[in-house]
Formats: structure tokens, C-alpha cells, sequence
């Protein structure tokens, strides 16, 4: 047997299994826009090493996209991170 599940319980599910920490890098990313992440990590208050395990894990549920700029890798919130971060702090 095939269960289907919303968009809306498959995202609250993936919120359960995210670090605490994800909320706090979705929301200075939300507040602040596109940063490095060294400023990201500064920003949302996450060590270094932790961040990166954290952006592979939003990178991999399409809520925030890598860019490259020089050396430097650029975070910025899709509309779906967007959408799930007004979802996680409703629910």
C-alpha cells in the first residue's frame, strides 16, 4: 500500500529530523538576504562546522540555494525555505 502525504506534512516531518540550529540560519538568511558562510555563521550564531553539515541538509530539501562567488560560497533562501520557515514557526 502507497501512503501519500501534503507538501505541508512532509515538510513538518523534515522540521523534526533539522538541527534546532536550521531554524536560526533560515531566519538570518531571511532577515539579513545572501551571505558568505562565515557571515552566516556569525550571523545565525552556529559554529563553523556545524553550518556546513546544516546548509547540505536545507540544500537537500531545495530551502536554500549555494552559489559561488570567487572563493567564497553564497547561501540564499529559496521561496519553499521561505514558505517552510512561516510554517515551522506557525506550527
Amino acid at each position: 500500500m502507497v501512503s501519500t502525504t501534503s507538501l505541508i506534512d512532509y515538510l513538518r516531518k523534515a522540521s523534526e529530523r533539522l538541527p534546532e540550529e536550521a531554524e536560526r540560519v533560515l531566519h538570518a538568511l531571511l532577515e539579513q538576504g545572501s551571505m558568505n558562510k562565515e557571515e552566516l555563521s556569525l550571523t545565525a550564531r552556529v559554529k563553523r562546522a556545524v553550518l556546513d553539515h546544516i546548509i547540505m541538509q536545507l540544500y537537500a530539501l531545495g530551502l536554500v540555494e549555494i552559489s559561488t562567488e570567487g572563493k567564497s560560497k553564497i547561501c540564499t533562501v529559496t521561496k519553499l525555505g521561505d514558505e517552510f520557515y512561516s510554517l515551522v514557526k506557525a506550527g
